[in-house]
């Protein structure tokens, strides 16, 4: 397996271990491509502008939890080129609807995002069967490696001002 792996986090208040999730993405990769290559870069986005793409490029309305973009000219399952839009913000909404966390939903896109990469579809009731069954497969074996809560980092803290309370009183 070799290859390049970009990931970004553009969403400006939930703040994402990037590193927990490169190695959570590096499994990802053994598993599907063990013998492949990959150039795969992994974006996390809020709301506005997953809107954006999903309105620009697939003409479809609102938000949505996953796009992929598959590069690769045909696309090829032994050679991934592509990249994956994710939406915190579906995240947080989703896993709130199938009592989870955003951390597993996380990971749920970015397989489903590779699964499409590596030549899934779902848009026929079928094939949405036999993609929804190698995503929980592949999300159960990532959860038995990683701990999805470790995705999250606690939120950047403020200046602090060097006084307290009890110091202002006069006593």
């Amino acid at each position: 397996m070799t290859g390049t792996l970009t990931l970004r986090n553009r969403h400006r208040t939930r703040r994402v271990d990037l590193r927990c999730l490169r190695r959570i993405v590096q499994a990802l990769l053994r598993d599907t491509q063990p013998n492949g290559s990959f150039d795969l870069g992994v974006c996390l986005v809020a709301a506005p502008e997953m809107t954006r793409l999903n309105e620009t490029f697939l003409r479809h309305q609102g938000s949505t939890d996953v796009i992929t973009f598959n590069y690769a000219e045909p696309p090829k399952p032994e050679s991934l080129h592509g990249e994956i839009f994710v939406c915190l913000d579906e995240a947080v909404s989703q896993a709130r609807r199938f009592r989870t966390t955003w951390q597993s939903e996380l990971v749920r896109y970015v397989v489903h995002g590779v699964l499409h990469l590596l030549g899934y579809d779902d848009r026929n009731s079928r094939a949405r069967h036999r993609m929804k069954a190698a995503e929980d497969a592949l999300v159960h074996r990532l959860a038995t490696q990683f701990a999805f809560r470790g995705l999250s980092k606690p939120p950047r803290r403020g200046r602090r001002i060097g006084f307290s309370i009890s110091s202002m009183r006069g006593g």
